[in-house]
């Protein structure tokens, strides 16, 4: 289980440009017009061997400035019970604002690690001007330019140390598996698992929203012995033109984090959109097992190839990672209700599968003399050895002399014909090069 690290504060402070650093890669878009963060929240970062999840609250606002300043405090008060550490971030050039001041009064109620992380500070003169943050009642702070990076090393430094280390994988601790169903709001979810139990355990409207809190449900029947866990939506307001995505991701964060498998919902009627995409993507980063059940079935109409094309538009909306299965259902007619829980249970087993090193070794050094890596300025790389890692997920090492020079099609490749040989449908794998 990694700790979540939530970045909040008021719009143009730098938050999504100290997000991209963190998370190494150019995620959520930048500029100098606030509000501009809206679709891409999430990501994954590691320090000092610690890998945490970083969530940007983003900082948009549609409206007046009440409804702005609204939707601030609806925004880090979520960030906060879900998070584990808060990073707040300022702006230096402005100084304390009314909003940082809202902000910091909502934060100083909170029991868990706080960050007082100044911004833009580039030179010795702005570092002086940072001691104005004092006044906030949040303690010390941290200066940083999220912009250069300056400063980041030490905040990540203190970050970690709030973090718990990470439990060593006991292969041997047997506990019930966590199957959570995910997906945007009104998809079904709820009515999927009251299907499944045979009781109306869960309330189930036509109102986007109606589940608040995930809620366990255990499952024994048919053999199988698991835990469900439906995860919340947020109700759409009428009035207030609100970017749902922020809501459900921070919701499918932490339930994401404590699954096994993903049973992502997905409501055929409106398709496979952007923000079912981002929690399939939640779920491939955490390297999780992954369903994909397409709710609604019985309300499409259909001709020889409905299912066909659907499946394809799905797996191309997915790629790279396509090799997940797709099942169709429906929750309100029970129909292949068994085979969508089967199937996770199948998922299930595949992510705990153990490869004995000598068969790895023999089916893909012969596959590599083949098919070698394509040289790069000149350098031949020579894979001698691979093993598979001691993970709770399928991870694979190949030990070769130039592990540099591996480019990502070819990881593809290996990664592919691993699929092929081994049957990881639904299962992430990851794969590392390293000096032999």
């Amino acid at each position: 289980m990694n700790s979540i690290v939530a970045i909040v504060g008021r719009p143009n402070v730098g938050k999504s440009t100290l997000f991209n650093r963190l998370v190494q890669r150019r995620e959520a878009i930048v500029d100098s017009v606030s509000g501009v963060t809206r679709d891409r929240h999430y990501g994954k970062s590691d320090w000092n061997g610690k890998e945490f999840s970083v969530i940007d609250t983003g900082g948009y606002a549609i409206g007046s400035d009440d409804i702005f300043e609204e939707e601030i405090r609806k925004q880090v008060a979520l960030a906060i019970e879900e998070a584990d550490i808060i990073v707040f971030v300022v702006d230096v050039e402005e100084g304390i604002t009314p909003m940082d001041a809202e902000v910091a009064k909502l934060l100083r109620k909170v029991k868990k690690p706080i960050f007082v992380t100044v911004n833009k500070v580039d030179n010795a003169m702005r570092d002086a001007d940072a001691v104005e943050f004092y006044n906030l009642g949040l303690g010390g702070y941290h200066t940083i330019s999220s912009i250069n990076g300056s400063g980041t090393g030490d905040l990540l430094d203190a970050l970690v140390e709030k973090m718990p280390d990470p439990e060593p994988f006991d292969s041997e601790k047997q506990e019930l598996p966590r199957f959570a169903v995910v997906g945007r709001p009104n998809a079904g979810k709820s009515s999927f698992i009251n299907a499944l139990i045979g009781k109306d355990r869960n309330i189930v409207t036509n109102i986007a929203g109606t589940t608040r809190d995930s809620i366990d449900t255990k499952y024994n029947r048919f053999g199988f012995d698991f835990n469900l866990v439906d995860t919340a939506g947020i109700r759409k307001k009428s009035k207030v033109k609100e970017d749902l995505e922020f809501y459900s991701v921070m919701r499918a964060v932490r339930s994401i984090e404590y699954a096994d498998v993903i049973i992502l919902v997905v409501d055929a009627t409106r398709g496979f959109e952007g923000q079912d995409q981002n929690i399939f993507w939640l779920a491939e980063k955490n390297r999780k097992g992954v369903v994909v059940l397409i709710n609604k079935w019985d309300l499409i109409e259909k001709e020889t190839n409905t299912l066909r094309d659907f499946e394809a538009m799905v797996k191309k909306q997915i790629e790279p990672f396509t090799d997940v299965p797709i099942v169709f259902i429906s929750a309100l007619t029970k129909q292949r209700l068994f085979k969508a829980i089967e199937t996770a249970v199948e998922v299930f087993e595949k992510r705990k599968n153990k490869i004995p090193t000598s068969k790895l070794n023999d089916a893909m050094l012969d596959l590599v003399k083949s098919y070698p890596p394509p040289a790069t300025k000149g350098k031949f790389v020579k894979i001698k050895y691979c093993m598979q890692l001691p993970t709770p997920t399928p991870q694979f090492a190949f030990f070769c002399n130039l592990p540099q020079y591996v480019r990502d099609p070819y990881k593809r490749f290996l990664e592919n014909k691993l699929r092929e040989m081994y049957d990881f449908s639904g299962v992430p794998i990851t794969i590392y090069f390293r000096q032999k």
